[in-house]
């Protein structure tokens, strides 16, 4: 898993590395997040939520929508690494909504319900990037029990608030309950790991002890009603606005990336289906993408780049850094053919036509 770190909008992007299959990829992420030495245990019904201090309606609230969330954990086989995470039931056949970070480099995904205690394999339908969104889907789910969606435009500051999710990975349902400190924020979002940052704006800022796990769970209002997505938290983590706070998408935004993303409607910004893959990690550079590492028998290696080289075209796209790589593969999926154009050790300027491969998630 990342580790995340919100700093203030205005700071400037850092470098993206995107592992593998050029989509900002690390480690699975929680929503700060650390690595986790061992899978995250299994959840059963019989399991209460970890509540240790909190009002009476927050505490009903949470128990409310728990039924309606699951555990998300995720293998990174390339990687060799493992992570866990927090989503939403959208849907009984097993619609869920969690963040893009939360099963990006995944190659594979097992998700427990909460509600019934069953482990199901999972599929990405698609994702946003820019909006830190996926949607995945429950291979073999029925009669799950859908979280309640309350209206985000109704959120106001100071109104008391819970959030819940898989926090630590320890598979247990926690809740962290607090109130709304702002609204329509903006922040960026960075990955420790990788050195991938997002720009996300429109949030809702809360003062409440949101945890690593917790990245896709749901925030939760005094009526046990889900208004947001946790999203991003600053607990352990350097940022410039102080620890305790928290980040949401306002359910309403995401439902409609969610939406669209149901209904297979790509866009410049939302990925419907399987990740592409010329199999290299890599950083900017003043002049592309530099290759930091090459995956053995994938596309880039059979054209024979090498570490060092630097990736400047694709198609009839300029590459001048690694966020520009992976936002131009975001618009192309397996099996299409591409001419990479890079620069080699020697300065040489080379360029080649490449089927591109099926990758780890986003």
């Amino acid at each position: 898993m990342r580790s995340r770190t919100i700093r203030a909008a205005a700071a400037a992007a850092v470098a993206l590395a995107a592992t593998l299959g050029l989509a900002a990829c690390g480690p699975n992420t929680l929503v700060p997040g650390t690595p986790v030495a061992q899978s995250p245990g299994r959840v059963t019904q019989s399991q209460p939520i970890d509540f240790t201090t909190a009002p009476a309606d927050l505490d009903s609230a949470a128990q409310a929508v728990a039924p309606g969330i699951v555990d998300v954990n995720t293998e990174l086989g390339l990687q060799n690494g493992e992570g866990a995470g927090t989503g939403i039931v959208l849907s009984s056949d097993g619609i869920v909504l969690t963040n893009n970070h939360v099963v990006e480099g995944a190659t594979s995904i097992s998700v427990t319900d909460l509600g019934n205690g069953q482990t199901y394999d999972a599929t990405v339908l698609g994702f946003d990037r820019s909006e830190d969104m996926a949607v995945i889907k429950l291979s073999g789910a029925s009669g799950l029990q859908t979280a309640p969606l309350g209206d985000s435009s109704k959120v106001s500051v100071g109104d008391a608030i819970v959030g819940l999710g898989n926090a630590g990975g320890r598979g247990t349902p926690t809740a962290a309950a607090g109130k709304v400190t702002g609204l329509n924020k903006s922040i960026t979002a960075s990955d420790d790991a990788t050195g991938s940052s997002e720009q996300l704006t429109g949030l809702i800022q809360v003062a409440a002890n949101i945890q690593p796990g917790d990245s896709g769970g749901p925030l939760i209002n005094s009526a046990g009603q889900v208004i947001g997505m946790d999203t991003a938290a600053s607990q352990g983590f350097r940022m410039s606005i102080g620890g305790g706070q928290g980040f949401a998408i306002p359910i309403d935004k995401a439902l409609t990336v969610a939406k669209q993303i149901q209904a297979g409607q790509a866009s410049d910004v939302v990925h419907i289906g399987d990740t592409a893959f010329i199999g290299v990690s890599v950083s900017s550079t003043g002049g592309g993408a530099q290759i930091r590492g090459v995956v053995q028998g994938g596309p880039a290696d059979q054209l024979g780049l090498q570490a060092r080289d630097v990736i400047t075209g694709l198609d009839d796209k300029t590459i001048t850094s690694a966020t520009d790589l992976t936002a131009t593969m975001d618009q192309h999926h397996p099996g299409d053919t591409v001419t990479l154009k890079w620069t080699d050790g020697t300065g040489r300027t080379q360029s080649a036509q490449v089927q591109l491969a099926k990758g780890p998630v986003g």
